[in-house]
């Protein structure tokens, strides 16, 4: 009798493995800043002649219109589609290979022939992008000067300044798109762009119990954007950041700390709307541990350790760590094994060029 239940038994356990599997179309939500990187490696000289620090993220000045032409005529470049969100779910998508369009995004891009590349890498890269196009400016960009294993990283958001949440988001077939999915993400550059997009987005996600994620991104958006950051704060679930970010936020908040779990336990207890999840908050510190809350501890997970040797490009690492998290977040697996898959996609993007990566992942 009981040798027939056996095989049984397997049989159910083998569906439930294919069931977990099934991921649908569109399950993941970005929203933000498209922008065609440009990335050189640069010399201190042409940091200095732009007052850029070796680094750091600004947003493109008078000062630095220039630069643009002056470092594709005096150094050997690459293009990318980038922007940090429409990084991330590049990852992502790239981490989950099927179903291809697993993750949405959305942005605003010029008609221009940088807006045409975009398309071209979107589609690429199976990521099921809807742009909205306009032509009073041309398509962002974003300049990445690197120095060593240091990026200066400086964007000249232009088209990507002009999103539209009544031109775009909230187009009957575009809001359809927000509504099929399970979990957001946006990084804090697009708190510069358009507030009222990313509060109808999470406050979707929290009315309907989905899983709305942010990204600090860089200290100027927890400085001079702060009273935004603040307004989507208690509908954040999941909180991104890195150790110069999380520093900053610490001092702009009052924490009195410069302790990074300690500034991440404050960050999990700040006012939230949905009561159903905690809030999760997780700091990237480069090459050592990353920081998250998990209920009422903060915990440190050790990250890979690299040769220094193999080190191409840090440019991007943050965005990969972010898709790799939310790759698997998107399928439901535990905190830790996003922290896996996040750090595990962070590694294998510093060892390319830009935000760049081999066709398959190897991830367990």
């Amino acid at each position: 009798m009981m040798a027939t239940g056996e095989p049984k038994a397997k049989k159910i356990k083998l569906e439930e493995k294919e069931k977990e599997k099934e991921i649908s179309q569109n399950a993941l939500f970005g929203m933000g800043n498209p922008l065609l990187d440009i990335c050189a490696v640069v010399d201190k000289d042409f940091l200095d002649k732009y007052g850029l620090k070796p680094n750091d993220q600004i947003l493109a000045e008078d000062k630095h219109k220039e630069m643009f032409e002056e470092i594709v005529k005096k150094f050997k470049v690459e293009y990318h589609a980038g922007g940090a969100t429409q990084n991330s779910v590049k990852v992502a998508q790239w981490m989950i290979q099927k179903p291809h369009k697993v993750a949405t995004f959305f942005g605003c891009i010029g008609k221009d022939r940088f807006g045409e590349i975009l398309k071209e890498k979107a589609e690429e890269s199976h990521v099921d992008a809807h742009y909205y196009e306009q032509s009073e400016e041309p398509t962002g960009t974003c300049a990445a000067c690197i120095t060593g294993d240091n990026r200066s990283l400086v964007a000249n958001l232009a088209a990507a300044n002009c999103y539209k949440k009544d031109k775009h988001l909230d187009l009957e077939e575009n809001w359809k798109l927000v509504e099929k999915a399970e979990v957001y993400y946006i990084a804090g550059f697009f708190l510069t762009v358009s507030l009222e997009s990313i509060l109808k987005v999470a406050k979707h996600a929290s009315e309907n119990n989905k899983i709305f994620s942010l990204n600090l991104s860089a200290p100027f958006i927890c400085q001079v954007f702060k009273e935004s950051l603040m307004k989507v704060m208690p509908y954040v679930d999941v909180l991104f950041g890195n150790e110069t970010e999380a520093a900053t936020f610490a001092r702009e908040q009052g924490f009195e700390t410069k302790d990074i779990e300690e500034i991440a336990k404050k960050a999990q207890n700040l006012p939230k709307v949905n009561k159903k999840r905690q809030r999760i908050v997780v700091f990237t510190q480069g090459k050592e541990g990353t920081v998250m809350t998990k209920g009422d501890k903060v915990e440190t997970f050790p990250v890979i350790e690299t040769d220094q040797s193999e080190i191409v490009d840090t440019n991007g690492a943050g965005d990969a760590f972010v898709g790799g998290f939310l790759s698997e977040l998107v399928q439901d697996k535990s905190l830790e094994q996003c922290i896996r898959a996040g750090h595990y996609a962070a590694n294998v993007i510093i060892r390319h060029a830009g935000c760049t990566f081999p066709e398959k992942p190897d991830f367990h």
